[in-house]
């Protein structure tokens, strides 16, 4: 559920204590939007520290969230390389410190970096990887199912995020997970 990448995240505070004028870190407090749909940036982010959520907003208001993030997962990549608007908007969920990096400097590590390249490339991967079996998990199961699951995985989700969240994440309404949790007890 909450997703990391420590070995990005390493390679980051290494690559910040060599090239310190590439990075910048910013803190951001709860419910702080820290990218929003449709907009453009010139800058990608890396979590250093916190919990964050990615979501898309559809016309009616209504949100997705499509992953939530932790240490060392980057956002604002897709960006980099399509050139266009920011596909999702990310809030803060916890207090979160991100390493802020302009579109120019990730691009020359892209280039000059191997290590730095071949970590994008897995993280990349890992986050198409675990998108396809988790969506599919979601509409092949229950919603019983889900919670329990998510339950199984992460025993305190429901102390580290709000009711609302794990609707839009499991895809449902409001009602239906207090009806499901009800029935649970």
């Amino acid at each position: 559920m909450i997703r990391t990448d420590i070995d990005f995240l390493k390679y980051i505070e290494i690559l910040n204590q060599k090239q310190p004028d590439y990075f910048e870190l910013e803190s951001y407090n709860p419910k702080a939007i820290i990218l929003e749909q449709d907009k453009r940036y010139q800058s990608l982010y890396i979590i250093k520290n916190g919990i964050t959520k990615c979501y898309l907003s559809d016309e009616n208001g209504k949100d997705f969230i499509q992953e939530f993030l932790g240490k060392g997962m980057e956002f604002g990549e897709l960006e980099v390389f399509s050139g266009n608007l920011s596909f999702c908007s990310i809030e803060a969920i916890s207090n979160v410190e991100v390493y802020k990096i302009t579109h120019q400097h990730y691009n020359e590590l892209l280039e000059n970096d191997s290590i730095f390249n071949r970590l994008v490339i897995k993280a990349m991967a890992v986050k198409i990887g675990y998108k396809a079996p988790r969506h599919s998990f979601q509409q092949s199961y229950s919603i019983e199912e889900n919670i329990l699951k998510l339950k199984k995985s992460y025993p305190d989700y429901d102390t580290i995020f709000s009711k609302n969240d794990i609707a839009n994440y499991l895809g449902i309404t409001l009602r239906s997970l207090n009806r499901t949790l009800n029935g649970l007890k």
